[in-house]
């Protein structure tokens, strides 16, 4: 959904004033999967105002409109008074809300004259000016404010799945009859009973299926930069450089031989010299020599060019005419072919220019990329901060896998599996233990691991299960908003995405499947992709790359109703145009073996009447995972 900020203030129109209430909004909007199209600043003047919305909800047809500022009771606030002038309806309830809510805080929002409503599809709501009130006043209608913009999109399914999740809560008599207390959670609309309360839990998810795509975009969209930072070279690999890199010096810095061979005078042209007994090599001083008409002087690969030459002959164009008897010294070659001034010469400045950028601001650096860097002398580079992972295993089941196996448990082998796997991407990766199926245990977990992250990746607790905990205790216990949780993907369909604030900061919550496979599908699809974002990586380089590949094998593969990314390794032995794709062997979730020499995951579609089978042959795109 788009959305628009319109600031309201003679000032900021005239800029004697920075505005501030814009950029907060602006992140309001990130944070509940709003687009900011635009941001305008205007004056205190009613009609300005006015054709400024109408334009935003009749041409433009934005979803969302706030406006910030000229709601008190200053002679030129009018914002309310323009606002009343174009909307269709009014919206009372979200007035009400917002000062409710801002009494609460300070009594002289009595003072503050708010409007909101709605021309045609397009909600329109009044904010004060002050950064504070604005951030305030959105969070206090923050829980109808989607369910609103879905309703007034006539977005029907969403819409079905708020109202039927409501219908399911139990009402305030019985939960007070039985409890004392009314006792879920609502996040976001996406509701979140509480797990005591077994019989009344959701009996289908009450989250809507998304694609794939769009959950990407979705985890792509909250995903900030954290900053720079200055580090040494030698821990740089895998980072992306924050500024520009320019050469403090020439490349070479001296006039350098390209072959093995003499210097020579090139107008001696062809026939016998007589050769220095010195020879000009890498790291020499050649000025302490200076060749004169009629000598050279041995010369070798990348070595400065002696004094008074200006040419290289290479050996191979040269024979020993006179030499010591050992062999050790040469006193006179015959130079062959005819030398040209500048032959076989690199001059100053031929590889890299002083001053030269070398590397552009948000380069990615590989093993080259650490030799230009090397070789332009910068040995701290400033790059942005790589994100701290946190992955947390969760289960009753659940076991350290260094330990000798207890009757009843299994071994935890998503948290080394996916700790391994982050940390060959090069990001910074702890391990926030295991939890077990009990709120307490887990709450306690996830403020352990979200102290010290900026991501958390949990396994675990995402499906239907009474013991499936972790989104009830991540909207009852640190207010998260809870994005996506539910895929239409194979493995995987569970995965939620989800943000909070803690002590604080910004934090990234994925809840993975507790399947091993499953959970190493999908931090390929969303972890890794989410880490690089952070670090600025170039959009090219942030999902994983797709290539077109022959599916092979000897039977064809029946088709879920869910697309799929079906495990598989390439090989080009067979001399196709495209690589052919091999299932690595049965693909349940649970069976970590089909991850085992697999490097591509291959999507393959939906079944649909016309199609049901993966025929061998087929061509499908695919995804690499590993090394080719």
């Amino acid at each position: 959904m788009a959305g628009a900020i319109v600031i309201v203030s003679d000032r900021c129109f005239n800029k004697s004033m920075e505005d501030k209430a814009g950029s907060v909004i602006d992140k309001f909007f990130q944070e509940n999967d709003l687009l900011s199209k635009c941001r305008i600043i205007v004056p205190d003047e009613k009609n300005i105002i006015m054709e400024t919305l109408k334009r935003l909800c009749d041409t433009d047809k934005m979803d969302l409109i706030v406006t910030s500022g000229g709601t008190g009771f200053s002679p030129r606030d009018v914002t309310p008074e323009a606002t009343k002038m174009i909307i269709e309806k009014e919206a009372p309830g979200l007035v009400l809300a917002m000062l409710k809510g801002s009494l609460e805080v300070t009594p002289t929002a009595m003072l503050s004259r708010p409007v909101c409503g709605i021309r045609g599809s397009t909600l329109i709501i009044n904010t004060p000016g002050s950064p504070k009130a604005v951030v305030e006043c959105l969070n206090f209608i923050k829980p109808s404010l989607k369910h609103a913009l879905q309703l007034l999109k006539n977005d029907l399914e969403p819409v079905k799945v708020t109202h039927d999740a409501m219908q399911s809560l139990p009402s305030l008599t019985e939960a007070a009859s039985a409890t004392g207390e009314m006792r879920y959670s609502c996040c976001k609309h996406k509701v979140e009973l509480d797990p005591e309360l077994v019989a009344r839990r959701h009996r289908e998810s009450p989250y809507p299926m998304i694609a794939v795509e769009e959950a990407q975009g979705k985890v792509l969209e909250h995903c900030l930069s954290l900053g720079d930072v200055v580090k040494p070279l030698q821990f740089a690999l895998g980072q992306v450089l924050a500024e520009d890199v320019y050469a403090s010096d020439p490349l070479p810095p001296f006039p350098a031989s390209v072959k093995d061979g003499y210097a020579v005078i090139a107008s001696d042209g062809i026939g016998k010299r007589l050769v220095i007994s010195e020879a000009s090599i890498c790291g020499s001083k050649p000025e302490l020599q200076k060749v004169q008409p009629g000598w050279c002087m041995r010369i070798n690969t990348g070595a400065p060019l002696p004094s008074g030459a200006d040419a290289v002959v290479m050996v191979e164009h040269t024979k020993v005419l006179e030499c010591s008897e050992d062999g050790k010294t040469e006193h006179a070659i015959e130079i062959l072919k005819t030398p040209h001034a500048g032959a076989e010469i690199r001059p100053i400045g031929s590889d890299i220019k002083e001053g030269d950028i070398v590397l552009r601001k948000g380069s990615c650096i590989g093993p080259s990329e650490v030799g230009i860097l090397a070789t332009v002398g910068k040995t701290d580079v400033k790059v942005y901060r790589s994100p701290t992972v946190a992955v947390l295993s969760t289960g009753n089941e659940l076991q350290i896998y260094t330990e000798k196996l207890i009757p009843g448990r299994i071994r935890d082998s998503n948290q080394p599996m996916l700790m391994s796997l982050l940390s060959k991407q090069g990001f910074n990766v702890k391990g926030g233990g295991i939890a077990e199926d009990n709120l307490d245990s887990l709450v306690a977990r996830l403020k352990s691991a979200l102290s010290d992250a900026d991501i958390l990746v949990t396994t675990g607790g995402v499906s239907m299960g009474e013991k499936d905990l972790l989104r009830y205790a991540l909207t009852s216990h640190f207010d998260a908003t809870i994005h996506f949780a539910r895929v239409n993907m194979k493995p995987g369909k569970p995965t939620t995405f989800a943000t909070c604030c803690f002590e604080g900061k910004n934090k990234i919550i994925f809840g993975l499947p507790g399947n091993p496979v499953s959970a190493m599908v999908t931090c390929h699809l969303y972890v890794i992709p989410a880490c690089r974002k952070i670090m600025n990586f170039p959009y090219s380089k942030i999902l994983p790359t797709k290539i077109r590949v022959k599916f092979g094998g000897p039977q064809p593969v029946f088709l879920d109703p869910r697309p799929e990314y079906h495990r598989a390794y390439l090989d080009w032995s067979g001399g196709s145009e495209l690589p052919v794709a091999y299932s690595t062997g049965n693909q349940l979730s649970s069976r970590l073996l089909s991850m085992h020499s697999a490097n591509v995951l291959v999507i393959l579609p939906g079944a649909s009447k016309s199609i049901n089978k993966a025929e061998p042959g087929s061509i499908f795109d695919a995804l690499i995972i590993d090394t080719l």
